[in-house]
């Protein structure tokens, strides 16, 4: 197969590469960009393990290939973690031992960003559904869904002080 070449930003950083077309994008990230927060799990877009921020929409980078990102803005986990942008669900799954673990984590976490990023004060069952293309093995889901309420309160508390 003939490569592809493809430009894209990824955390911030611009990257170009050449990529076979059936390359998926998780693959992309993990083998050739060495970001291995996005995990590959059902490889079946079930899972939730492999998702990223697109565009600043979430997709299953297992069914994505790297070559439809072509100039998109890709962000991961290690992205959102290193600006800081998710250091309160990070220390709120901590908290509330919402990561046993940590397989599913990354994509947890992604879901909750994209969630709080579009609903600020999302009730329970708008957390439940939102994570409902996440599994978890460990947690059974109530301190996931504790640490995204939490944090979303104390987003809304910081926002009314400033």
């Amino acid at each position: 197969m003939t490569a592809v070449a493809i430009s894209l930003t990824v955390n911030g950083e611009a990257v170009a590469a050449l990529v076979e077309p059936r390359l998926s994008l998780a693959d992309f990230l993990r083998h050739q960009l060495r970001l291995t927060g996005t995990h590959v799990g059902c490889e079946m877009g079930a899972c939730g393990a492999c998702l990223v921020l697109q565009n600043g929409r979430a997709v299953h980078g297992c069914l994505s290939l790297a070559v439809q990102a072509d100039g998109a803005e890709i962000v991961t986990v290690e992205g959102l973690s290193e600006s800081g942008a998710i250091a309160d669900l990070q220390a709120a799954f901590h908290r509330r031992n919402a990561l046993q673990c940590g397989f599913c984590t990354p994509g947890m976490l992604m879901t909750a960003q994209e969630l709080l990023q579009h609903n600020a004060e999302p009730s329970r069952e708008q957390i439940r559904d939102a994570l409902s293309g996440n599994y978890c093995r460990c947690t059974g889901y109530e301190a996931i869904v504790d640490a995204i309420e939490a944090t979303a309160q104390a987003r809304q508390t910081a926002e009314s002080a400033a």
